[in-house]
C-alpha cells in the first residue's frame, strides 16, 4: 500500500483549493481519480427486457468482444425509469454463470440420456411436430356442421417479459395457423 504524504491529506488539499466546504476535489483521492466506470470498456451496448417478471423493467447491456460486462437499468424506459430490483440488477451474473445451458439437448420419449443436437436440427424437429400436430387434430367443422378451420392440437402461451409487438406476432402466426388457445402469461 503506498503512503500517504502529509501533503496529500485531505485537509491539507482543501486549504490549498478553492474547496471550502471540503466536498468536491480536495476529498477525492488518487484512488477515486484513477477509477473508471466498467462500462467505458464496452464495445456494444444494447436494450432489452429483465427476464424476471411480468413487469419487463428495461435493461441496458453492455458487451465487450461478445461477451456480456454489466447489466443496468435503462432510463428510457417509460416502465422502470432506470430502475431494476434485486434480481434484475443481478442478471448479469446469469448470461455469465459457468452452469448456464448454452447447447441444445434432446430426450428422446423413454429414455434416461440427453444427447446435445444442433440448433437448426431442433428446429427443424420443432417445425416437424408443429406441422404434424396442426395436421393431426385440424378440425373443418364443429360437431354441429359448422365451419371452425381450426386446430385443437397446438397451443401458445407467451412469457411475461414479451413486448407487445412479439405477442402481436405470435397471435398472427398461430392464429394463421388455425390456434385458437393462445395466452399470454401476463394476463393469467
Amino acid at each position: 500500500m503506498a503512503r500517504i504524504t502529509p501533503l496529500e491529506w485531505p485537509v491539507l488539499r482543501q486549504l490549498r483549493s478553492r474547496d471550502s466546504t471540503g466536498r468536491g476535489a480536495a476529498v477525492t483521492s488518487r484512488k477515486t481519480r484513477r477509477t473508471a466506470p466498467r462500462t467505458d470498456d464496452a464495445d456494444t451496448v444494447v436494450q432489452s427486457i429483465c427476464p424476471y417478471c411480468a413487469v419487463g423493467c428495461g435493461q441496458k447491456v453492455f458487451a465487450k468482444d461478445d461477451r456480456v460486462i454489466h447489466i443496468e437499468g435503462d432510463p428510457d424506459s417509460p416502465i422502470s425509469r432506470g430502475r431494476l430490483c434485486p434480481k434484475g440488477a443481478a442478471s448479469e451474473q446469469l448470461v455469465n454463470s459457468s452452469g448456464r445451458q448454452t447447447t441444445v439437448l434432446y430426450r428422446a420419449p423413454r429414455s434416461h440420456d440427453w444427447e446435445e443436437f444442433d440448433r437448426d436440427r431442433a428446429l427443424d424437429m420443432i417445425a416437424d411436430r408443429f406441422v404434424e400436430a396442426r395436421r393431426r387434430h385440424w378440425e373443418d367443422e364443429d360437431e354441429h356442421g359448422n365451419p371452425v378451420n381450426r386446430t385443437m392440437g397446438v397451443a401458445s402461451l407467451g412469457g411475461a417479459t414479451i413486448d407487445n409487438e412479439e405477442n402481436y406476432l405470435i397471435k398472427k402466426l398461430f392464429s394463421a395457423a388455425g390456434a385458437v388457445q393462445i395466452e399470454n402469461q401476463a394476463r393469467i
